[in-house]
């Protein structure tokens, strides 16, 4: 209990007698605990959640204490927040709401040794009989204090907005004194990774459901700065450098992927599709759309509900950027699409779309159809729809386009990946293929700088292999680029082993060995100067 919270003066001691229920310890610092009621869920408070109590004490074999009852006003505080002695924010911590419930509390988790004179004798040990009424959850969002967040209306669902998402909200901000700083009745949209007014809105609203309402109370290394500050409010004349309260509503959000990983091909979603599927390298797709350059203008219109665009993906037949987003695409899903200049193709660049453009496609995905699949196909089209895959990949790699080349790879070697009706010849040219996918596989996973995956890559070649230079060759170079310096070294030896007049494999040795004699040299600083400081 807080000191505060008890009555000045001590009360005759009323008869008490705990109902034979079972009691049980908690923790090991002799707190004691009997259910007088059940709760109603099975959900607990969490440490920083603000709790609302009903209670009434009295220190064992003593005098009564304070009565939230009496009073007819609960009693609220932080729970885990050192508001209250030990016995309380443990003991609260166990309970479910509306669970009442009766807490011996010993002098190591109370008042100690010293006790409270002249209410409370050293060394007492107190009864508390509590009530849990109702909790907020209150959450440290930044982990230091910054950002404290107290959900007033729990949410719907499970979801919450994720970086690239674009968030509508509601909110109200005021300074500690209460003066009003900025508000958005009508609701305002931004990007989360963007921000909007201050930070604390675009962290706190990733922490959010749909329809969730909470209260932020914010420190002002969180808050705005002092210029943003003077253009919301200019005629305040209270520091910036102030503590602020926001009431903050999310009332819905768009998911916004990005597609390519690098922020240059983006896709919100505007209308969700059907069902979970998704076309695949290969697949025959039926869309619709319009495609805008930055100033609205319309350059390129494509299908109708009606007569739908048709096309295969990923045989360049469209600009990479919206060929992989209609790739993340579900069917009926309507979505926005961004297309950076990095994914147009140069016959794309004209009068009508000019170098260095963005490009902006409305898109519907009315409906696909998956290729044929392998499992369909006999063993001698299997071995030819690999070849003829592998081939588009090579000349997609050769082109630079190692993305594309990766795909071609990967669904190459799926068509040969089990061979149980093959012959012993079919066997022996799918192993020969499966291998050379592989390895190309790895050396666009290079490229692309996806090291674990080339590595993981070469080791199914070595699986399949054991005496595979370019396997071992490629799998080092993966290690040394992510700083695996043994296993890097490991590879090498063994392709030396194996091939000794391989050039590459010498130059690699090289590299390597430079490497280590530079990650030696930094360890030998690093820790002359812990040495040093210690000295």
């Amino acid at each position: 209990m807080s000191t505060s919270s008890f009555k000045s003066h001590v009360q005759t001691v009323t008869d008490f007698k705990p109902p034979a229920l079972l009691e049980r310890e908690i923790g090991k610092q002799g707190l004691r605990k009997q259910i007088l009621r059940r709760g109603t869920s099975w959900q607990t408070p969490f440490p920083g959640d603000e709790v609302q109590v009903h209670f009434s004490g009295h220190i064992e074999g003593g005098a009564c204490l304070d009565s939230s009852r009496d009073k007819g006003t609960p009693f609220c505080f932080k729970l885990g927040q050192g508001e209250v002695i030990k016995g309380w924010d443990e003991g609260v911590a166990t309970m479910k709401k509306g669970e009442r419930a009766i807490f011996v509390i010993p002098p190591a988790l109370a008042y100690g040794e010293a006790g409270f004179p002249p209410l409370i004798p050293p060394n007492s040990s107190l009864v508390f009989d509590i009530e849990l009424l109702s909790w907020n959850t209150i959450r440290d969002i930044t982990g230091d204090g910054g950002i404290l967040k107290k959900i007033i209306k729990e949410g719907e669902g499970w979801a919450t907005p994720r970086v690239n998402d674009e968030v509508l909200v509601k909110y109200e901000a005021r300074l500690q004194n209460g003066a009003p700083v900025s508000e958005s009745k009508q609701g305002v949209e931004f990007r989360v990774s963007d921000g909007h007014f201050c930070p604390a809105i675009s962290k706190a609203a990733k922490t959010m459901r749909r329809g969730e309402k909470a209260e932020l109370a914010v420190k002002f290394s969180y808050g705005i700065r002092k210029d943003e500050y003077e253009i919301i409010n200019p005629d305040i004349g209270v520091s910036s450098d102030s503590n602020l309260t926001i009431q903050l509503e999310l009332l819905s959000w768009k998911s916004i992927v990005d597609v390519t990983g690098d922020q240059k091909v983006l896709k919100k979603i505007t209308k969700a599709g059907e069902g979970f599927d998704r076309p695949n390298e290969g697949s025959l797709v039926k869309v619709m759309y319009i495609g805008r350059l930055e100033d609205g203008t319309i350059f390129e219109r494509k299908g109708s509900d009606e007569e739908p665009f048709e096309f295969v993906t990923l045989e360049e037949q469209i600009n990479e950027g919206l060929d992989r987003a209609i790739l993340t695409m579900k069917k009926q899903e309507q979505a926005m699409v961004t297309v950076s200049t990095e994914y147009l193709c140069s016959h794309e660049v004209s009068e009508t779309v000019p170098a260095n453009s963005v490009l902006h496609y409305e898109v519907k995905l009315i409906d696909f159809t998956k290729e044929n699949q392998f499992w369909k196909m006999d063993t001698q089209e299997k071995i030819e729809a690999c070849e003829r895959k592998k081939h588009d990949g090579n000349l997609l790699f050769r082109a630079g386009k190692f993305w594309r080349s990766s795909k071609k790879y990967e669904k190459a070697a799926k068509f040969i990946e089990f061979d149980h009706s093959f012959t012993d010849d079919e066997k022996t040219l799918a192993n020969g293929l499966r291998i050379s996918c592989y390895l190309n596989n790895a050396a666009c996973k290079l490229k692309l700088e996806e090291y674990s995956e080339a590595s993981r890559l070469c080791t199914k070649v070595l699986e399949l292999d054991p005496l595979n230079v370019k396997a071992l060759f490629r799998r080092s170079q993966a290690c040394l680029k992510t700083s695996e310096l043994e296993k890097a070294e490991a590879d090498v030896k063994r392709a030396l082993t194996i091939d000794p007049n391989n050039k590459d494999v010498k130059v690699m040795y090289k590299e390597l060995k430079e490497k280590q004699k530079e990650y030696a040299k930094n360890q030998a600083e690093i820790f002359g100067t812990m040495f040093s400081k210690m000295g």
